[in-house]
């Protein structure tokens, strides 16, 4: 176990080992439920979670607003590329919705789809908002109506056959030329939930993680045509080609575990090991 990682979050070994098993066994509930059970389970596990694990560092963290603030710049940053004031806007696993209605000041639509309500009960949304509550991979938005979609660390969260199913749903809802920006961690740094501690590959509440390769073949399954993939951070990105990427992982991922999970940790790798991948909708 990292005891650099326990002392940050103020917990005893005991207290991290509680957490991993309490999120494990729920994690496995949904790996074995059926589709039509996890529309509510995917709600209803976090609300377990937090009951069995009261010392979860999520329900102690406090974000001020500058730290908010600083959070959707970087993802502005990254973002307006993309954006155009004409454009409607998709995001899923919305939250608070605070990035979203950033990105309502300057584009035409906004589309927020989350699992909850909420998060945003107190906010007045203006005029080009509309907040869609989902089962957790249903996008209840028309067909061909977004320019952009984005989701940012949600993937991982998701079964793996619920992230096909959201991916469809995503590609169903875009606009032809439209794209689907997809942030999420790349397996080879990981795990990034709890498991980090115990195990090589994620077993807590992120169902599956994902590489470069698998995430860009995801996406041609479903039909974009185009998918290119950028590393990078705080405004400064590359779009190194597909095949560049794909041998990278493959060489990264012949290093044994504990090694490669050290380097990826390393300040110089760190930003490759968050994909931002987009797809074309052609």
């Amino acid at each position: 176990m990292h005891q650099r990682h326990v002392n940050a979050v103020q917990r005893t070994p005991e207290e991290i080992r509680s957490h991993y098993l309490a999120e494990k066994d729920l994690a496995n509930q949904l790996r074995s439920s059926l589709p039509e059970e996890r529309g509510a389970l995917y709600l209803t596990v976090y609300e377990e979670l937090f009951r069995r694990v009261p010392n979860h560092p999520i329900l102690f963290r406090t974000v001020n607003p500058a730290q908010k603030q600083k959070m959707i710049r970087w993802q502005m940053q990254f973002l307006r590329r993309f954006l155009k004031p004409s454009h409607s806007f998709l995001e899923i696993g919305a939250g608070d919705c605070a990035l979203a209605l950033a990105v309502a000041e300057i584009v035409a639509k906004v589309y927020a789809v989350d699992v909850s309500a909420k998060l945003t009960e107190s906010i007045t949304p203006p005029k080009n908002f509309e907040l869609r509550v989902s089962d957790g991979c249903s996008v209840d938005v028309p067909d061909n109506t977004v320019d952009v979609a984005y989701s940012n660390q949600l993937m991982e969260h998701l079964h793996p056959d619920d992230a096909l199913r959201q991916v469809h749903e995503v590609y169903r809802a875009l606009k032809p030329g439209g794209v689907y920006v997809c942030v999420t961690p790349n397996r080879l740094g990981g795990p990034y939930d709890i498991s980090r501690y115990f195990d090589t590959v994620a077993t807590g509440l992120h169902l599956k993680e994902y590489t470069v390769t698998d995430s860009s073949a995801l996406f041609r399954q479903v039909g974009f045509a185009r998918v290119r993939a950028y590393i990078g951070a705080r405004g400064v990105y590359l779009g190194p080609p597909l095949i560049a990427m794909r041998a990278f992982e493959t060489a990264l991922e012949t290093l044994p575990h504990g090694f490669r999970q050290k380097l990826c940790d390393s300040m110089p790798m760190r930003p490759a090991m968050m994909i931002r991948l987009v797809g074309t909708k052609l």
